[in-house]
């Protein structure tokens, strides 16, 4: 029997090197039961190499990975009868329709109530008699999401979820996902759509080539973001003094507009452009994706590892 008070996730050193810095190295994580941890980072960054070790598909060469307190390679059977996995890439037998496919995933858990299975269905509008080969790349996901969702597993791991769906389908996942953090299950959500991991995620964990770089709760993130701000000059010739005073090129054409990302010190900024002539400026909070941006490119701002 696993520890109540325990992470349901548990995550420590994991390693596993392919070589050329590709891979994951020394990735610790938790995700406690009634949380949903954000799992950010771009394309090839070893978010999926990471989802794949809960799911037992590969072993550890270094660390623990643990679900429920069961080692997820050697407890695999076992860690699976409480784990939702949606992957990146769905894989459903495309010969099949998604009545037969869902009722052969059903019958493999054992779960024999299908009215769960057949609400979600209703839910994100799926056609149960169509052919997964005919469907669109959406469509399919819907598909993938009541695999991973009808059984009302503890522990979910979705892997780029929204895929595919559409903005009405991509907002009735994320009240999906609300209801199963409010029902107690332990979600670790990886995406690379960073307003997606703000609106859904309690906390948000960002991994850079292979290495989780900081973690933190959203309420942290949102002290870290700065400011964006749009800055129109009267005229091409001040907002060339200022590219100037920046050691940037001089404006071409006939261009006054900066875009200036992350400015914490608003004070400072009012003071610089107050001797400049400057027709207008308009703000915006910096997005997840302009704070990410700044921990890839090495500027990674004060958060809690």
């Amino acid at each position: 029997m696993a520890n109540a008070s325990a992470p349901a996730i548990c995550v420590r050193g994991l390693t596993k090197d392919y070589g050329r810095g590709r891979g994951v190295f020394d990735v610790s994580l938790e995700v406690s039961s009634g949380e949903v941890l954000g799992f950010l980072g771009p394309n090839g960054a070893g978010k999926t190499v990471t989802m794949r070790h809960f799911m037992g598909f590969i072993r550890a060469q270094g660390g623990t990975v643990e679900v429920l307190g069961h080692d997820c390679f050697r407890d695999r059977p076992l860690v699976q009868v409480h784990l939702g996995y949606l992957p990146g890439e769905s894989s459903c037998m495309r010969e099949m329709t998604a009545r037969s496919f869902l009722n052969l995933m059903a019958g493999m858990r054992g779960l024999r109530d299908r009215s769960r299975m057949r609400e979600l269905a209703d839910v994100f509008e799926l056609d149960l008699d169509a052919r997964i080969g005919g469907m669109s790349k959406g469509n399919r996901q819907k598909v993938a999401i009541v695999t991973a969702f009808m059984a009302r597993p503890d522990v979910l791991l979705l892997d780029e979820p929204t895929s595919g769906l559409d903005p009405l389908m991509q907002e009735r996942f994320l009240d999906l996902v609300a209801e199963e953090r409010a029902r107690g299950a332990a979600v670790l959500l990886s995406s690379h759509i960073f307003e997606e991991i703000g609106r859904a995620c309690d906390r948000v964990a960002f991994i850079r080539a292979g290495r989780v770089v900081m973690t933190c709760t959203m309420d942290e993130v949102r002290s870290m973001r700065g400011r964006g701000y749009t800055v129109e000059f009267a005229n091409v010739r001040e907002r060339s003094r200022w590219e100037l005073a920046h050691g940037n090129e001089p404006a071409k054409g006939g261009a006054r507009v900066v875009e200036l990302r992350g400015v914490r010190d608003v004070n400072a900024l009012i003071r610089e452009l107050s001797s400049y002539d400057v027709a207008e400026v308009t703000s915006r909070a910096q997005t997840l994706e302009e704070l990410f941006l700044h921990l890839y490119e090495g500027d990674e701002p004060s958060g809690r590892k």
